[in-house]
């Protein structure tokens, strides 16, 4: 029984913009639209020197139909090289790349040698056979559609013949709450065929969800969004099999940029000139634990800003973040201010203004109200079944823009309308 090493990815979404950033500037664009095809080059790289049998991708190498012909044409030449030093390639398509939906610039008879790219339906079992032994059975299926709900998991055949047998599948086990329940399984589901591993994809944050069998994630291959989901070191798998037993299963990052949050509290910084240096200390420190690569920076500034600061001046935020981008424009590796979100209150005794009977106090116990059971975003009534499931999830926040914290913007908003009435009241 050989032992030897495997390559799992997923959720490459090459060659796609980032969501959920402000304006960029240009050469920040250019830089952010080319991280994912950076870190496909790595992917590759990494899979030549771990020496690895194979390669399965779990889906969504592209964002959706459009499937751009740079990142085909990359994910083509990356996979000439593998195949080319004797390493094959297993895929399969995810909700964002569905076979029946989007443009293909490649023949299905045009990829590699060694490269088997699963078609919907029926499961494609294939075994991969290095000098002249097999090393391992791999089992895929793709999806058709983006809104794919069948249980996929259930079409899996049981393992046979002995080996090492690996499932290849995108899908929601349990339960994802920032994923679109695609494709939903179950442990059990996959426990069922009696395979060693499973090398899923549609969630973005590395997870081994079970170690008998092991049922993982990779994550995605490079974060997109600000969104928590997305933060964190992005790679992929190295899994190594001895005797027909996995022994080894180690995330790799393969990311170009990270996104990161700083927070300061201005509380005892004398003015504003004052928090742009604490500011950008703060990105020094978080280009320090992120080695040579990018960063996206979003800061919060809490705390009670002394008389000096003057960050309630209208444009005074919109001045100092655009002081932060003006000191950082040649920072190497390239780091880009996305937002300063200014949480600062005034010095004000909020319990003894909730206790007046005033119109201030009234406002006081409203918001308190509201924070016991937020509200949901003030949009229409039902507008989201009106929508494609895929695009519903999305607006939710499970892949781009509309993610919401109510809490959050109920203490912004009231922290601003405290101030503005207490100074109207002060100076009356």
């Amino acid at each position: 029984m050989p032992s030897f090493r495997f390559l799992h990815a997923a959720d490459l979404h090459l060659d796609t913009p980032f969501a959920g950033l402000g304006r960029v500037a240009p050469h920040v664009g250019r830089a952010l639209q080319d991280a994912s095809l950076q870190a496909w080059d790595g992917l590759v790289q990494l899979a030549l020197d771990e020496d690895v049998a194979f390669v399965v991708l779990a889906g969504d190498l592209y964002d959706g139909a459009e499937r751009g012909l740079r990142a085909q044409l990359r994910v083509r030449d990356g996979l000439r090289r593998l195949s080319e030093a004797g390493i094959e390639t297993f895929v399969v398509h995810g909700n964002h790349d569905p076979l029946e939906e989007g443009w293909q610039a490649i023949a299905a008879d045009g990829w590699p040698d060694g490269v088997t790219v699963c078609p919907a339906g029926d499961v494609t079992t294939r075994e991969v056979v290095r000098d002249g032994a097999r090393v391992a059975t791999l089992h895929g299926v793709s999806y058709a559609r983006a809104a794919t709900t069948a249980n996929l998991a259930r079409r899996f055949p049981a393992a046979s013949g002995g080996g090492f047998h690996v499932g290849v599948l995108h899908a929601t086990v349990g339960t994802q709450p920032d994923h679109s329940p695609y494709a939903p399984c179950t442990l059990d589901d996959l426990r069922a065929p009696g395979y060693g591993y499973w090398a899923l994809g549609h969630v973005h944050g590395f997870q081994v969800l079970a170690t008998d069998p092991h049922v993982v994630y990779s994550g995605s291959l490079q974060g997109r969004s600000p969104k928590p989901a997305e933060r964190g070191a992005k790679g992929a798998v190295v899994v190594g099999v001895v005797d027909d037993q996995v022994h080894e299963v180690r995330h790799v990052p393969l990311d170009a940029f990270r996104f990161e949050e700083v927070d300061i509290d201005v509380s005892r910084v004398p003015d504003v000139a004052s928090v742009v240096d604490a500011l950008r200390r703060a990105g020094d420190d978080a280009a320090a634990g992120n080695g040579d690569l990018g960063l996206v920076l979003r800061a919060t500034l809490t705390g009670t800003p002394g008389a000096g600061h003057d960050l309630r001046r209208d444009g005074a935020v919109d001045e100092l973040l655009a002081a932060l981008r003006d000191a950082d424009e040649t920072a190497r590796p390239l780091r880009w201010w996305d937002r300063v979100a200014d949480r600062t209150v005034a010095r004000i005794d909020r319990d003894a203004l909730a206790g007046q009977e005033s119109f201030v106090g009234a406002l006081v116990r409203h918001v308190d109200d509201l924070a016991g059971a937020p509200p949901a975003p003030g949009l229409p009534t039902g507008w989201l079944q009106a929508l494609d499931d895929d695009l519903a999830g999305r607006i939710r926040g499970r892949g781009t823009a509309y993610e919401p914290d109510v809490a959050v913007e109920l203490r912004d908003a009231e922290a601003l309308a405290l101030s503005l009435l207490t100074a109207e009241e002060a100076s009356s």
